[in-house]
């Protein structure tokens, strides 16, 4: 990324021949908004540093581990339930490196663990980190005064357009993502089974649909009635309600249950060079599950209050770091309201977590731990966007140059949008990915080609919204391929140096996902004529 960066502000003055202040505005510019993509992340990984830290994650984990035998079961309700819901409050891979020690601590192989952490991101990842991918990702990397002003000549706000986007998001993820616990189940019988078998995946088709639609459907209806916030958060807590009390009592569960061979048939590959102990399952803090749960629960209403209630979102929004005409009169602006992003509600979150779970005397130790943590990880995902984020903003402003040349991303989109032509809806989720892969983040991705893909539906005269929204899904499918995710679930059950292996295997459900996306974009726009808001 800083090489990218160094390329951009080359071309930046010497081809488009951009102002030295233009460009050195629009890399402040992107270290202003930097700095508010790490105060939620910062936000998000300290709330759950600090649950670790109080004991809370292993009271909740210990609610799922002894729900049913079959570990096809173990998967779903593990993986898929409580990791989307870690992926809505958290997000930036956090699901698969809590998940996989998890399955490992009750039997599973190291690679099998990390392949289910691996495959649950990608329905919740648009919407994860309470909705950071869509609020900064696509909401930054688009170009709001320009295409307000176009929007205003329609009678539309920028927010309608917003929600808009986060609403077919939403929709086609629910779709997609409805399989993607069966899809789970088989590639567990099919690479870790004794027969190597895609059917003995198929066979526990009833549960892993209805713990799908247990996810999917309060995702997709909060989506589109709430917001990009709540939707991973609220599918998360209803398929964790719903589908581990439907496994207890047996519901839709084969009679016949699955397990993985005996170890001393395992390949060297599955193991991890870790011992992972019972500590997390056996050892858990007397501490009751409510209580585990009411960080979480607080951020959530407060979430909710500030996004409906008019007078506590203008209390929020007081608060306000506002720089406009960065550098002089060059038109570019940046600004956040630190109380109203998500990280400073999840920081309110850990604090009465530290409060109402903390031990006597130990509350300011959990609260210094979880911050020691959240740095180090804080630190990592800052190198990447402090170059990443600059070279968006200076992409998406280099409309104004001497050189009488359409932007980067206009320029872009015109050269996809020729070689494509019609079928471009049918790539455009592969773009996403691709950005995914190559950044390791779906908001990254989404920063770097939502302008792009804006222009080219322009170009293409389909609709904005919809090309967007497919590169929203198809950058959240590319976290399952992307290597910096893979090496921290990897290390997480001492697994380094198996990240191709892992890769492989998740290049599966990354190629189903992104190809269903393009179909489903393909049917919606030449099938069912979907037009939306700019088409002519």
């Amino acid at each position: 990324m800083p090489v990218v960066l160094i390329v951009t502000i080359i071309l930046a003055l010497f081809v488009w021949n951009m102002s030295y202040e233009r460009v050195s505005a629009s890399i402040l510019q992107g270290g202003i908004i930097t700095v508010s993509v790490m105060w939620i992340v910062f936000g998000a990984i300290f709330l759950l540093n600090t649950l670790k830290h109080t004991g809370a994650i292993q009271v909740i984990r210990q609610g799922f581990t002894h729900v049913s035998p079959d570990r096809r079961v173990q998967a779903i309700i593990i993986a898929w339930c409580f990791g989307t819901f870690i992926e809505g409050a958290s997000g930036f891979g956090t699901p698969a490196a809590i998940a996989a020690p998890l399955l490992v601590a009750i039997g599973f192989p190291a690679l099998a663990a990390v392949l289910m952490g691996m495959m649950i991101q990608s329905t919740p990842v648009s919407f994860g980190a309470v909705g950071t991918p869509i609020i900064i990702g696509v909401n930054k990397g688009l170009d709001s005064t320009v295409i307000g002003a176009q929007l205003a000549t329609e009678g539309l706000q920028w927010e309608q357009f917003m929600q808009l986007i986060t609403t077919e998001v939403a929709i086609i993820h629910g779709i997609i993502g409805t399989f993607m616990p069966v899809l789970m189940a088989m590639m567990l019988t099919r690479f870790f089974g004794k027969n190597r078998s895609w059917r003995e995946g198929l066979q526990i088709l009833p549960f892993a649909l209805f713990a799908g639609l247990s996810f999917t459907i309060p995702y997709t209806l909060t989506g589109i009635f709430l917001g990009p916030e709540f939707p991973s958060l609220m599918g998360g807590l209803v398929s964790m309600v719903v589908v581990a009390s439907a496994a207890k009592r047996g519901f839709l569960v084969p009679k016949q249950h699955w397990d993985f061979p005996d170890k001393s048939e395992w390949l060297e590959s599955w193991f991890g060079k870790l011992n992972i102990k019972q500590d997390d399952i056996n050892e858990a803090p007397k501490m009751s599950v409510v209580v585990a749960w009411v960080p979480y629960l607080i951020v959530a209403g407060l979430l909710v209050c500030s996004r409906v209630f008019a007078d506590f979102k203008e209390l929020l929004t007081d608060v306000t770091l506002n720089f406009s005409d960065i550098l002089g009169q060059t038109g570019i602006s940046a600004g956040f309201s630190p109380l109203y992003l998500p990280g400073g509600l999840l920081l309110i979150g850990a604090l009465c977590a530290a409060m109402l779970q903390g031990e006597s005397g130990k509350k300011m130790a959990a609260l210094s731990g979880a911050m020691k943590d959240s740095s180090k990880t804080i630190l990592g995902a800052g190198f990447v966007l402090i170059f990443t984020i600059p070279m968006v903003r200076l992409f998406i402003n280099s409309g104004v140059n001497l050189s009488d040349i359409p932007s980067m991303p206009v320029a872009s989109a015109e050269l996809f949008a020729n070689v494509f032509g019609s079928a471009f809806p049918m790539i455009s989720p592969t773009i996403g990915a691709l950005g995914a892969f190559i950044a390791g983040s779906n908001t990254v991705s989404n920063m770097m080609f939502s302008q792009f893909q804006f222009e080219a539906a322009l170009s293409l005269n389909l609709s904005p919204t919809l090309i967007i929204a497919s590169q929203a899904v198809g950058a959240a499918a590319g976290n399952m391929i992307a290597i910096h995710n893979v090496v921290a679930a990897s290390a997480t059950v001492g697994l380094l140096g198996q990240e191709g292996a892992t890769l492989r295997k998740t290049l599966i459900p990354t190629v189903y996902y992104v190809v269903c996306a393009g179909g489903i974009a393909m049917i919606a726009l030449y099938g069912l004529q979907i037009t939306g808001p700019l088409v002519r």
